[in-house]
This record gives C-alpha cells, structure tokens and sequence, in this order.
C-alpha cells in the first residue's frame, strides 16, 4: 500500500470526478483540480468567497462551487477554462446547490425552503418549483437521470411530486400519509420509490413510478422510528435501521420483512469472527525515554502500531450510555451500506460507536463484528468489490474484505487524522480527508491484502 505527498484541504471538501480521471479539492476559496494518476495541479480557479460545497457534473465536464453565505454558486468549465458561470440567488439567500442528472442544469435551494430555482447553463432560462420540504433528504433523482422526485409541504401536509428531468414537466403529483416526511430515495433501478416518516412515528411507505402505494411498513409505535435507510444495489432490499438498534430487512417482493438484524452488547455465538483492534508500542530502552514536563498532556506515542486479534467469544463491546433527555441521542442504526454486490450489509449501532458489524446478506446472519479504539466516524464500501474502508478519526486507515482485516498506519509529518475517505470508481485508491488536508492512498493487488491480513491477524 502506498500514499502520496500530502495536500492542503479545506472543510473536507475533496472529490473524484464520475470519470475518475480528475480530483477536486478546495483550499478556502481556491478550488483545485488534480489528474489523477499524476497528482499534477491541471486547473486552479479562484471563487469570489470561502467555498462551502463542490460537485462533478455527472459528465465531468463541469464542477459547480456554492457559497451559501454569499448566496452564489460559480460553475467552472474543465474543456474551457475561460468560460465560467456566476449565479447570484439575491436576497432570496442560497441553502443548498445540485446538478442535475444531464449536468446542464443547478437546482438552488433559497433559504426557509421558500423555492428551488432550475438553471439551465444551455438556455440561460430559469424555472422554479414551490414548496419544496425542509427536511434531510427532500430531492432523489433515478439512477438513470430520467426523473426527479422531490418532498413537498403544502397546508400542514406532505407530498411528493415526479418530475421529468429533461424537460421539467411534472408527472405525477400525490400526497403522502405521513405525519412530517423525512427523507426519500429511490430503489437502484428506479422503479420504486422509499419515503419514511420522522423519527416520532415508525412508518415507511414504498410508491410506484405512477404514484401508487405499494406498501406500508410499521415496526412498532409509540417509540422512536426509522434512523437510517439504505437500498441493495439490487434494489432486492431495503434496509430500515431503528432507534431500537435493530435493522430490518425488506424483500422487494411483498415488501415485508423477511429477517431482522440485532446489535447486542455482548457476542455469544462461537461462529462468528470478533476482530478487536489492540495497540501496540514497540519496546524502549531506558535511555531512549524522555518525561515529559510536570502538568504536560499525555499524548499518543508517535510509534505506537495497532493490529487486530481475534478475541474469543463470549466478547463485551464497549457501550455508550445515551443521554435520552437530549435531541438526537446516541442510540440506534446510524449507519447503513450494502456492499456493491449486495451480498454484504455493514452497519453501526450509535450506542456501541467502536463497532462495525457486517452481515451476509445471502445467509441472512451476523459474518463478523471489527471493534476499533476509537468512535467509528465513517465506513465506505469499494465500488468493486466487497471491501470496506473505516476510519475512526486517528492516523490509521482499516480495511476489512472477507479474506480478513488490517490495520494501516499513514505516514506524514505529524498525525494525519483521518476523519473521512472516499474510493476511486476503480476500487484502486482512495482520498483520505484530514481537518487540514488530504493524500491518496493505493491499494496494492488482492493477494498482497489477504498476504497483509494474515500477517496483522486477520481471518481466512
């Protein structure tokens, strides 16, 4: 595994391009653009203020920039470097900023949701849609890019309405039994549509293409809800994942449950693997020791190494008390991703943040649990293959694949704390996000991997 020099970063704003030739990154208000094999600087563009949100055109021609607190968004051209476009939302303020499907088009979002503004880079024509939705997850576009739905509120009630993307017309327009809708998302093959209600009532609804309500599902009442949602790239599945730190598994042929996934804190079962990370400080000698001034912090030792061992079952995992009497509590299925082939499902419980636990889809079971040091902050499938990416906030990197797992440190001057990644579409190499910057990392070839698990205690 190898790693590049390190870049500056800003605001954790890095992204590959849908081709996967360039990256994107942000340094206050400049935006650079990399070639990815080279690492070569091919474009740098200065925006008018502090940029806030970057995104490819899905034809990576193009890579808007919005500063929200300016109200603007500037678009940039790859093919043109001299061209650029400019749009100033005014006093109506500026909350959110997506491309369309055809990257010919920018959906503004103005403050309190008052309207979204439809921009068209080839026409210069505008169009609004009123009383988009407040809510997390208001605008899902169809893996094909043919149409987009989006949550509305009109008198006190939800809806949702279709829109034909290459034209803008509305297709269907229906209302919702939902008490406040929370977010929306289509299956992979775009033909079923998930809309779930808030946290305060357990409810998720599945529509047709034409609006019609395939089905409703309810786990339980008068408790806290749906937390997560995600789809099987297969759209075979849904996945429900509760505050009641369960998820739930829907089969897309009746749209009932067919299997329920548990998180206790302690682990029984023999069959499965429990991989805990241990650290690890080389030895010292007694000369080679240096104390620290009296009322100095204690800081992680430089050299210090993790790897993970298989821990015997029964396995206590390291539990978070929630604060209950607080919005948001720690509780529940925060996270939710399938593997690309859909045969893995890796998830975690807030309320035991060090773990990850992954499930095989295809025996409907618990396949293995990694439990880090650290409050996992994010996890990320490759695009490829079953593969999964962790990161916890320190200076290692963890990959676990069926094979087994490993534990890597990154190199840099100081700790490079890795507070977020992101694959290349060719599962080869990824971005690893700091506070302050960014590198990349290359994966070396399958065998070399499962030749690295067994060595730092993985599992064939």
């Amino acid at each position: 595994m190898n790693f590049s020099e390190v870049f500056k970063l800003s605001s954790l704003l890095c992204k590959f391009s849908p081709d996967g030739k360039y990256l994107a990154s942000c340094v206050q208000y400049r935006l650079v653009v990399r070639d990815v094999n080279t690492l070569q600087i091919l474009q740098l563009y200065t925006c008018l203020d502090q940029i806030q949100h970057i995104e490819w055109s899905a034809d990576s021609l193009f890579i808007l920039c919005a500063m929200y607190k300016r109200g603007l968004v500037q678009v940039w051209s790859l093919e043109q470097p001299e061209w650029h476009c400019k749009i100033d939302e005014g006093s109506a303020g500026l909350v959110a900023s997506c491309w369309s499907p055809d990257g010919r088009h920018i959906l503004n979002t103005t403050e309190f949701h008052l309207r979204i503004t439809v921009w068209s880079l080839c026409t210069k024509s505008v169009s609004y849609i009123k009383y988009p939705k407040a809510c997390l997850q208001g605008i899902a576009f169809t893996r094909d890019g043919r149409y987009m739905a989006l949550a509305e509120r009109r008198d006190c009630k939800d809806y949702v309405s279709i829109f034909v993307c290459s034209d803008w017309q509305l297709l269907r327009h229906f209302d919702t039994d939902t008490q406040d809708l929370t977010g929306i998302e289509w299956a992979p093959n775009g033909c079923v549509l998930a809309v779930w209600d808030s946290c305060l009532e357990y409810k998720i609804l599945l529509y047709s293409l034409d609006g019609r309500l395939l089905s409703a599902y309810s786990a339980y009442e008068w408790s806290l809800g749906i937390k997560s949602v995600a789809w099987s790239p297969s759209s075979q599945f849904l996945a429900v994942g509760s505050y009641d730190g369960k998820v739930r598994i829907l089969n897309h042929v009746t749209w009932k449950m067919i299997t329920e996934f548990g998180h206790p804190a302690t682990i029984n079962n023999p069959k499965i693997v429990v991989y805990k990370e241990a650290e690890k400080s080389p030895q010292l000698g007694l000369g080679c020791l240096s104390f620290p001034p009296p009322g100095a912090g204690a800081g992680p030792l430089p050299s210090s190494e993790s790897k993970y061992e298989i821990a015997s079952v029964p396995v206590s995992l390291q539990t978070l008390k929630p604060v209950t009497d607080r919005a948001n509590p720690k509780i529940g299925i925060g996270m939710l991703a399938f593997s690309p082939d859909s045969y893995f499902l890796a998830t975690r419980n807030d309320n035991i943040p060090n773990a990850v636990w992954v499930w095989d889809i295809q025996k409907l079971r618990l396949f293995a649990v990694l439990e880090q040091l650290s409050p996992v902050r994010t996890f990320q499938w490759d695009p490829q293959q079953p593969r999964l990416a962790i990161c916890t906030g320190g200076s290692r990197l963890y990959l676990w694949s069926p094979a087994g797992c490993m534990s890597v440190q990154v190199p840099g001057e100081g700790d490079f704390a890795v507070l977020s990644l992101c694959w290349h579409l060719s599962g080869d190499s990824m971005a690893l996000l700091s506070k302050d910057h960014v590198c990349l990392c290359f994966l070396e070839t399958e065998a070399s991997v499962s030749t690295a698990c067994r060595q730092l205690g993985g599992h064939t």
